[in-house]
């Protein structure tokens, strides 16, 4: 088993990132593997959207600053096989602090490593802030791909050409020169609209390797899980939430040809 680290990141808030990234970990774990939700963003909502309270001291700030490891940080979940390392507003702090240290960029990547390399998780999944800031530079240079939630909306087009380009800046630049795009994710999909079906038109017709075939809709019981503190998974089982998220599992998954029991 290798471990593989992905990042969720959009520049652009309230596209479903946190959303995609709990119910995608939680999805991945309910089908045997061993995952590892990572709260990078100082508002802590995927901490939260897991039924954990924000705790002082609790984040990957003392990692980030050399001080502290990420296995101290690590707890359960109520998903089997998925396990988080929370967050709390104390990790906005480093968008002021890391770029005065060494390896500014590296900072995540460094504190990680002793953990990837144990080999304990199938996958770790970063969710990072909606900002192109120093928080989210360090998810992308410690990744090995990224995944891009897209919301279904007039917009969408160009908030992804400047994290594509991004992407390649840190590629040439050697900051993570094996970055890819592991794929885009459109949400808040409403088949009934106009709109949403020519956003998916125009992102298929310019990505189409990357663009997941599953579509994430809009839903009430999707918003409403976080408030709950559960993914949709546990909060409602059969909803067409959930039942996307799953599907989206499964075409991750397939993507790399993974073998795992049905849930």
């Amino acid at each position: 088993m290798t471990t593989r680290v992905i990042a969720l990141a959009n520049q652009k808030g309230g596209v479903g990132k946190t959303t995609t990234s709990v119910n995608l970990a939680a999805c991945l774990a309910e089908r045997g593997q061993n995952v590892l939700l990572i709260d990078f963003d100082p508002q802590a909502n995927a901490t939260s959207g897991l039924g954990r309270e924000k705790q002082e001291g609790r984040s990957l700030y003392g990692l980030l600053l050399g001080e502290d490891s990420a296995e101290h940080l690590i707890s359960p979940t109520e998903i089997p096989r998925l396990d988080l390392i929370p967050a709390e507003v104390n990790l906005a702090g480093a968008e002021i602090e890391i770029p005065r240290l060494d390896r500014y960029l590296h900072r995540l990547r460094d504190g990680l490593q002793p953990l990837v390399e144990t080999n304990r998780y199938n996958q770790i999944i970063i969710d990072c802030p909606p900002s192109l800031g120093v928080l989210t530079m360090n998810a992308l240079a410690a990744a090995h791909s990224l995944i891009i939630p897209l919301q279904s909306e007039y917009y969408a087009l160009e908030g992804l050409s400047v994290i594509v380009r991004l992407v390649q800046q840190l590629r040439d630049s050697g900051a993570n020169p094996a970055l890819e795009i592991d794929g885009i994710v459109m949400t808040m999909f409403d088949n009934r609209t106009a709109l949403s079906r020519q956003v998916w038109q125009q992102v298929r017709e310019h990505f189409e390797k990357q663009i997941y075939d599953t579509l994430i809709p809009r839903s009430v019981r999707l918003s409403e899980a976080p408030s709950h503190g559960k993914p949709i998974i546990l909060y409602d089982s059969n909803s067409t939430g959930a039942a996307a998220y799953r599907q989206l599992a499964r075409e991750f998954l397939s993507r790399r040809g993974a073998k795992t029991p049905p849930p």
